[in-house]
């Protein structure tokens, strides 16, 4: 994968730690730069940024496969499914994963009228039952890169008449995925989108919009924002947008370059390539005596290696950015990585 010159990593670092944040494209960090000027020196057009914005909500409508009235703009996760949330009744019965990550899992957790059953990821799909309300999963868990079987948790929900939530954090980027098929989706843009934080994603199914609190709602969200912009808001947008939290221009501005960059080259090469260099890390491991994670239903672009979380200082003195999560060391491969550096990680930890 030649991306020459979109990327301006410093010769002496490799990154392999896009599950905590992804390393923005030149092409972005340019827009970025143009941006601070401009609001720096008064020149700041809102029409301007707002189609930007707009932009961005319909490039991150085609890598998921749904129209762009189904997408809701905000700057956090947290709020989008805090929205879900509070939109439950009390009483509601709430499946989630042991482990998943807090933002996804908190929300419910800090509802005690909730009722909530925490299950190991491979046993969600078994555990919705009737009267299950909601199921939130992530994609991909975070801690360790397992890749979650979201088809089989898609059947039982529509089975018993659950809705779906699902947090494509850690998956939209790299992994293939149509979220029209579920109730909600949520994404981060900071991670494998290579946007800056502030970039964040809500995809609504058509007819779940009950379901979802209207207590978020502001100005944004109204049907004419500009004309409907004092005192209680007299219509709701008709579309998603209805669950737009006006996020910060900045990031969108170059979140439109980093997602225009993921579609350029396409979510199916980029998922082919990083699996690749998770699969040559997982080999390496093996000769060395190390055993990895299993990733899942799916290939995992996130290999993460119990026993081996007290290397991470070595290996950062290498130059080697990476992470430990839940006493993991993880590793994370996405399209600025290659088979060098995967031999170098290697080489590393053979020492």
């Amino acid at each position: 994968m030649d991306l020459t010159g979109e990327f301006t990593l410093d010769a002496g670092i490799t990154y392999l730690n896009t599950a905590s944040a992804g390393v923005g494209p030149r092409r972005a960090a340019d827009v970025l730069r143009t941006a601070v000027t401009a609001w720096s020196d008064g020149s700041d057009d809102w029409v301007r940024n707002e189609a930007v914005l707009n932009t961005t909500r319909a490039t991150y409508a085609r890598l998921t496969g749904v129209p762009a009235d189904r997408v809701a703009v905000g700057s956090s996760v947290t709020t989008h499914v805090g929205m879900i949330a509070a939109g439950l009744p009390a009483g509601a019965e709430v499946v989630l994963a042991e482990g998943d990550f807090s933002s996804l899992v908190n929300p419910f957790a800090s509802r005690p009228d909730l009722a909530v059953r925490t299950v190991p990821l491979e046993g969600v799909a078994d555990a919705v039952r009737p009267g299950t309300a909601l199921v939130a999963v992530s994609a991909v868990q975070s801690a360790d890169g397992r890749v979650a079987d979201l088809a089989a948790v898609r059947e039982a929900a529509g089975r018993h008449g659950a809705r779906v939530l699902v947090d494509a954090t850690q998956a939209v980027g790299w992994l293939p995925l149509t979220a029209g098929a579920y109730d909600y989706v949520v994404c981060g843009g900071y991670k494998w989108l290579l946007a800056p934080r502030g970039v964040s994603f809500l995809t609504v199914r058509e007819g779940a919009e009950d379901g979802l609190s209207p207590h978020f709602a502001g100005w944004y969200a109204a049907e004419d924002p500009w004309g409907d912009c004092y005192g209680p808001v007299a219509r709701l947008a008709r579309s998603a947008r209805r669950f737009d939290v006006l996020p910060p221009f900045l990031p969108y501005l170059a979140g439109a370059a980093s997602l225009g960059l993921i579609e350029e080259v396409g979510v199916g090469v980029i998922g082919a390539h990083d699996t690749a260099l998770a699969e040559r890390f997982r080999a390496g491991l093996r000769e060395l005596g190390h055993k990895a994670v299993p990733p899942g239903a799916h290939d995992s672009a996130i290999v993460a290696v119990p026993g081996l979380g007290d290397a991470a200082e070595r290996l950062a003195a290498a130059g080697i950015r990476l992470s430990v999560r839940a006493g993991n060391l993880r590793a994370a491969f996405h399209l600025y990585n290659t088979e060098a550096d995967v031999d170098l990680l290697l080489r590393v930890l053979a020492r």
